[in-house]
């Protein structure tokens, strides 16, 4: 949390550290080492390091399947 805007925090996604809103979260504010689902920049509930890692796979898988469906496009001519 950041003590002078205080539903803001700071957190890391992959790697990058990016400020996102916990506002939501004020009945129960995160706290650090929590993990939270995050959507468009907002803290939506508190989650378990298991579903933080299910979740991330999924939305991996998806990125992959996304990818690997522009790579056959790309490949693919229309005569």
């Amino acid at each position: 949390m950041m003590p002078e805007h205080p539903d803001l925090a700071k957190v890391d996604v992959s790697g990058v550290r990016r400020v996102i809103n916990v506002g939501l979260l004020s009945d129960s504010p995160p706290q650090p080492g929590e993990w939270v689902l995050i959507h468009v920049g907002f803290a939506l509930s508190k989650i378990d390091e298991e579903e933080a890692a299910a979740a991330l796979q999924f939305l991996e898988g998806i990125g992959q399947a996304y990818a690997d469906e522009l790579a056959a496009l790309a490949e693919s001519r229309i005569e």
